[in-house]
């Protein structure tokens, strides 16, 4: 039985993290990305960060445990406040040669991950890769569904060339299975409970959007976009006022259709982007918060909401499915059943006790959701894989030399030595 592997009983290790999104940029993957690379520096490990440039005069961090290398790149189509890198395998194969990692993670597919692909096969070194955002699913939303299937096989081809696929859930895991990735397992998400917490709750806040000590405040936190289903938000506020008059809808974040929500929904509150202990005081002011997104990996913005003390309305799958216990913690929607979305958000405000009830258990609910095991269990993989490729290197090294000495025998055989 192999023993439990610990960043404390092991050497420390030189990772190279491959993204074409990172902090400050405001989105899932980058906060998820941000969080873990923190957690790798506070364990001693160094880290490299491979990114596209965010803006022309940016320049590279250069510490003794975190370096960048930044790439040009391009903005992604109808996500314009990020870039796909450009194709930089030569660049990479150069970069390396001196900088030389142990492992290569790649968190994101566009053509900077498989230029960081091509350039670790051709280095020998070992990549694991993550899936964290269903792109195949999103050019359905943007009329180029005809590009689905073939997204999809790239997606597959790519991650089937990895040493390890993570993905944030089970359900995820067991998804990709059945589409024939290979070499998938879970790494999960956790929740900053020291940022994301129910004392943030302000009062102030709460009259600054105009609602009262019994009023209900309804919330929305992410990208406003075609692909989080975001109309359907509207929807279900406009019934809920049929019941709660005074309740108010609040969006905080900022994305393409932030000019066409206005219009559809004139009297709501649009906050724009927030962070830190700003982003923490809306959560936690707020009651109700709904998500209908139907193209989640994962949505981090889920145990944020719960840690933050409010009641949620979702869809039953993704991170929702996998931390909702439904009407204990929660509420759970069958996926994609925008009608059965409207009426259990009417049913939750329509019975305030038991929406109070289900906000006392949000926060206690997700105690076990932690960075620490998420990171631990982060850092085992990346051992195992280290290992198991080094040890898979010298057996095909010696291979090599015994198919070579054997070759000599045979041609010496052949070719006796005449006197």
């Amino acid at each position: 039985m192999n023993p439990k592997i610990t960043a404390q009983q092991t050497y420390k290790l030189n990772i190279a993290l491959v993204t074409e999104t990172f902090l400050p940029e405001i989105n899932g993957v980058a906060m998820t990305l941000g969080r873990i690379v923190n957690e790798l520096l506070n364990n001693h490990h160094r880290v490299q960060i491979i990114r596209p440039k965010q803006s022309p005069q940016e320049t590279p961090t250069n510490e003794p445990n975190l370096k960048e290398y930044l790439v040009g790149g391009m903005p992604i189509p109808f996500y314009r406040h990020l870039k796909f890198g450009y194709p930089s395998k030569n660049r990479l194969i150069q970069y390396w040669v001196k900088n030389r990692p142990d492992i290569i993670h790649i968190a994101t597919e566009g053509p900077l991950g498989w230029s960081a692909l091509q350039a670790a096969k051709k280095l020998r070194i070992p990549v694991i890769s993550s899936y964290h955002t269903n792109f195949h699913q999103y050019s359905e939303h943007y009329g180029v569904g005809l590009l689905m299937k073939p997204i999809e096989a790239y997606l597959r081809t790519f991650h089937n060339q990895t040493l390890a696929t993570l993905a944030p859930t089970h359900k995820v895991v067991n998804e990709l299975v059945s589409r024939g990735y290979k070499n998938v397992s879970v790494m999960a998400r956790g929740v900053d409970t020291k940022q994301f917490n129910p004392d943030n709750r302000s009062q102030a806040l709460r009259q600054d959007w105009g609602v009262g000590q019994d009023d209900l405040a309804v919330v929305h936190v992410g990208r406003l976009a075609k692909e989080k289903n975001i109309f359907l938000v509207v929807d279900a506020f406009k019934a809920i006022q049929t019941y709660a008059p005074s309740a108010k809808l609040i969006f905080v974040g900022d994305g393409p259709l932030k000019d066409e929500l206005k219009k559809a929904c004139p009297h709501a509150i649009f906050t724009g982007s927030k962070q830190g202990e700003s982003l923490a005081k809306h959560y936690a002011s707020a009651d109700l918060f709904l998500f209908p997104s139907i193209t989640e990996t994962f949505g981090n913005v889920i145990p944020e909401a719960l840690a933050s003390g409010l009641c949620v309305v979702a869809y039953n799958y993704a991170a929702a499915g996998d931390i909702i216990t439904d009407h204990i913690n929660g509420f759970l929607v069958p996926f994609n059943e925008r009608n059965a979305f409207i009426d259990k958000a009417i049913s939750v405000i329509s019975d305030r006790n038991k929406l109070n009830e289900v906000r006392e258990m949000a926060f206690p609910s997700i105690g076990n959701i932690r960075w620490d095991n998420v990171i631990q269990a982060y850092e085992q993989l990346l051992y195992r894989t280290t290992k198991a490729f080094r040890q898979e290197s010298i057996r095909k090294k010696h291979q090599r030399k015994k198919q070579k000495i054997l070759g000599s025998i045979a041609l010496k055989m052949l070719n006796p030595i005449k006197p």
